[in-house]
C-alpha cells in the first residue's frame, strides 16, 4: 500500500512538474518573433487642444495603429490561423536597437509628428508661427560607463545648471571641459526629476579625425511650435502611441479647429501617413492592418499615402469593406477632398 501511494505521489508530482514546464514554455518563454495585427482606430479630437477652437464637428477624424506583440508560443500558434496576423522576426523590427531604444525612438517620432502636424496646419490656415526647441531627448546610451545614469527616453533638462535645448548648444558647453571630468546633469524620467554626476567621455566628430568631450548618449532635439497670433496655440495630450504615422490625421483635426466650419461633414474619417511642415504626406508601414482597424470602427473614408495605396486596396478588397480609399500625397489634396464632400444627411 505504501509503495502504491508512493507511486501515486510520484505521478502527481511528475504531472505537476510537466504542467508547469508546458505552461512556462507556452506562456512565459519568449520567442524570436513579433506578431503584427490590426490595432485601433482612435478619435484624435480628445488628444488635441486648440485655443479658441471652432467647435463644429459632427463627424470624426481617426488615427489608426498596428498592434505589435512580442510572441509567446500560444500567440505564435494562434497567429498561424489568423488571416489578419503577420509574423516577423524581432531583428526585422529592432535592427541593432534594444527594445527600450526602439520604444524611445518611437516616442520621439510621435513627438516630431505632432510638431510637424501643427506646422502643416498653421501653414494651411495662414497662421504665422515659430519653432522653439524645448529639450534634448535621449535615444540610446551606447557608452557602457554611463548606462547606469542615462536611460533611453530620458529628457535632459540642464547641464552644469545651464539649459541646453539643442545639440549644438550642448557641444559648445562641453567643449570647455575635458574628457574624464564630471558634470552635473538634471534629467526627467517618467515625470520625475533626477540629478546625476556624469563623467565626460571621448566622442568622435563626424570627420573621425578629431574627438571632443560628451555625455556618451545619442540625443535629438524636441521642438514646440508656437503661433505668433494670440489665441491659436495647439497642444497635445499624451497619446500613449509611438511612431510618426498619425501626422496627417492630426493635421486634419487641427486645421478643422483652426478654421470655420466642419471639415468632417459628419463623416467618420480614418487614415494614416506621415506629414512634414510643408504638408507632404509620406508612406508608412503596416497599412494592411490599419485598413482592418478602420473598417472595424465603421470608418467611411480612409486617407492613404499614394505609395501605400496598392497594398491598402488589396487588403480592402480582401475583407470586402465599403470604406472609400482616398490616395493622397499632400495635405492640400486631403483638404480639397473633404471640402468638396457633401454633408452627410
Amino acid at each position: 500500500m505504501k509503495q502504491m501511494n508512493r507511486r501515486t505521489g510520484f505521478r502527481a508530482t511528475a504531472y505537476l512538474i510537466s504542467f508547469v514546464v508546458v505552461l512556462y514554455v507556452a506562456v512565459f518563454m519568449s520567442t524570436p518573433f513579433i506578431v503584427y495585427q490590426p490595432g485601433s482606430a482612435s478619435e484624435v479630437a480628445p488628444m488635441i487642444k486648440v485655443e479658441n477652437a471652432d467647435p463644429a464637428e459632427q463627424g470624426t477624424f481617426m488615427m489608426t495603429t498596428v498592434s505589435a506583440s512580442y510572441a509567446n508560443v500560444v500567440l505564435l500558434a494562434a497567429a498561424l490561423f489568423n488571416s489578419n496576423a503577420e509574423i516577423i522576426r524581432k531583428e526585422t523590427r529592432l535592427g541593432d536597437k534594444s527594445e527600450d531604444e526602439y520604444a524611445a525612438e518611437q516616442v520621439y517620432y510621435m513627438s516630431s509628428s505632432q510638431s510637424f502636424a501643427v506646422q502643416a496646419a498653421y501653414h494651411a490656415a495662414n497662421i504665422p508661427y515659430e519653432d522653439v526647441t524645448e529639450y534634448l531627448y535621449v535615444f540610446s546610451v551606447p557608452v557602457e560607463s554611463n548606462s547606469g545614469q542615462f536611460q533611453p527616453g530620458d529628457k535632459i533638462i540642464n547641464v552644469d545648471a545651464q539649459a541646453v535645448t539643442d545639440p549644438e548648444a550642448l557641444s559648445a558647453l562641453l567643449s570647455k571641459r575635458q574628457v574624464g571630468e564630471k558634470v552635473a546633469v538634471t534629467l526627467q524620467r517618467a515625470g520625475k526629476e533626477l540629478k546625476e554626476q556624469v563623467t565626460l567621455v571621448e566622442i568622435k566628430n563626424k570627420d573621425n579625425t578629431s574627438v571632443r568631450p560628451g555625455l556618451g548618449v545619442a540625443i535629438g532635439a524636441v521642438q514646440k511650435v508656437q503661433a505668433k497670433e494670440a489665441g491659436k496655440e495647439v497642444s497635445f495630450v499624451d497619446t500613449d502611441v509611438g511612431g510618426p504615422s498619425a501626422g496627417l490625421m492630426f493635421t486634419m483635426e487641427i486645421y478643422n479647429r483652426l478654421t470655420p466650419g466642419d471639415l468632417t461633414k459628419g463623416h467618420r474619417v480614418a487614415g494614416t501617413g506621415t506629414i512634414d511642415a510643408e504638408g507632404n504626406v509620406g508612406a508608412i508601414g503596416g497599412v494592411k492592418h490599419k485598413i482592418v482597424a478602420a473598417d472595424r470602427k465603421g470608418a467611411e473614408i480612409f486617407f492613404v499615402p499614394v505609395k501605400n495605396y496598392e497594398e491598402a486596396k488589396a487588403k480592402a478588397d480582401k475583407i470586402g469593406t465599403t470604406m472609400k480609399l482616398v490616395p493622397v500625397s499632400t495635405l492640400s489634396e486631403a483638404l480639397k477632398y473633404m471640402q468638396e464632400l457633401p454633408v452627410k444627411p
